[in-house]
């Protein structure tokens, strides 16, 4: 009862009445380990007694010790270590045909083990321990230690994506955006400007400002654009109405509870800001799902090659990347608590701005510093160390 697969049984129990027997005595545990109890100790002790009393009769008083020993032999040989064990492995073809047995069972016994739970219940909680009812949710670690022993029936790359969906509580926006540098925006104000923005930009969407970059006013999107000019209508003031109001996402949302919002709310990106207010990044539903299937671009312009494998098994890098991609890219596992990119672990660990050639170490890694323009790191060399 206790060995068999909770999961397969609630499976079973659809269409299987002993399941559902099994399963409504599994709810019910006090009663089933009382009984199961009850009967059991209540089988050995008569079966003592008798034991004692045939040896007594038969071979007189000095052979208690040796019955004793004889019968607990046969107890645990027959009555305990075999039959539990062939149970233990085979849990379904015992305890489903064995479920009606036991219902009667308790039916008949159900006073006696109510009396007997009171009892031990008043003794513990005399000594201080109270009754408490049990939790029997599965934790995140338990679920992904599911999904990994069910190798032989989830294939790898479904496999890897449950684990991905699973992680998705603990990845936030800010690790996944698009920093706020990387971003083009164009100012609505200077429309001899909007036009050789529009001819010039190779991204899908921009952001619009006012005056002030930090004063984002929406987000306008490229396809919209390119249907006004099939249309014939293409002017500033159509291109300006064209855009789209911001959606401001809070830094700190995790990416299960973003990809909710964005199927709420109908949309497929949002301006990450922070506790002030200023705006951090962006971030797209297309991320999110890269996420859990793993990046599906075909974009060239968007594909920048950010880890370069050298002849001498070293990379070079761009300083940009964030920790989250390199941690997977190379299986590695540089700290994502503090810092998101490259760039930013390297300037908490040295505290300062660094300089061309000097090199440090973190946790299993060599970077070098290889590129510096001004107080920016443009490109680094990054060595794995062998543990051993």
């Amino acid at each position: 009862m206790m060995a068999i697969n909770r999961y397969r049984l609630r499976a079973l129990a659809k269409t299987n009445k002993k399941a559902k027997r099994t399963e409504n005595l599994l709810n019910n545990l006090d009663y089933l380990i009382g009984t199961i109890l009850l009967g059991n100790n209540l089988v050995n002790i008569f079966a003592s007694s008798v034991a004692t009393l045939l040896a007594i009769k038969l071979w007189g008083e000095g052979s208690v010790m040796l019955s004793s020993l004889l019968l607990t032999f046969v107890i645990l040989v027959f009555a305990e270590t075999t039959p539990k064990t062939f149970a233990a492995k085979y849990p379904e073809k015992v305890a489903l045909p064995t479920s009606a047995i036991i219902e009667v069972l308790i039916k008949i016994l159900k006073p006696f083990v109510w009396l007997i739970a009171k009892i031990s219940n008043l003794i513990l909680t005399i000594f201080g321990n109270k009754h408490q009812n049990t939790n029997d949710e599965i934790s995140s670690e338990e679920l992904k230690m599911v999904v990994n022993n069910a190798k032989p029936i989830i294939a790898s790359n479904y496999q890897k994506m449950l684990l991905n969906i699973i992680d998705l509580e603990k990845v936030k926006v800010e690790d996944i955006m698009i920093p706020r540098h990387e971003l083009i925006s164009i100012n609505t104000n200077k429309e001899d400007e909007i036009i050789k923005q529009l001819q010039r930009t190779q991204h899908t969407r921009l952001l619009t400002y006012e005056t002030s970059s930090d004063n984002i006013t929406g987000v306008l999107h490229m396809r919209d654009v390119v249907n006004l000019y099939a249309k014939g209508k293409f002017s500033i003031d159509n291109v300006l109405g064209l855009v789209s109001q911001p959606y401001f996402v809070p830094e700190g949302t995790s990416l299960a509870h973003q990809l909710a919002h964005f199927q709420e709310q109908k949309r497929r990106l949002g301006l990450v800001v922070d506790e002030y207010g200023e705006v951090r990044g962006l971030i797209v539903l297309e991320d999110i799902l890269e996420e859990i299937v793993g990046q599906f671009t075909s974009n060239q312009n968007e594909s920048i090659n950010e880890i370069v494998l050298q002849k001498d098994g070293s990379y070079l890098i761009d300083p940009r990347v964030s920790i989250r991609e390199l941690n997977a890219s190379l299986g590695i596992n540089l700290s994502v608590d503090k810092a998101k990119t490259l760039n930013g672990i390297i300037l908490e660990e040295l505290q300062s701005i660094p300089k061309r050639d000097v090199s440090i170490k973190i946790e299993n890694v060599l970077i070098d510093i290889v590129q510096t323009t001004g107080s920016v790191i443009k490109l680094v060399k990054l060595t794995k160390i062998d543990p051993s």
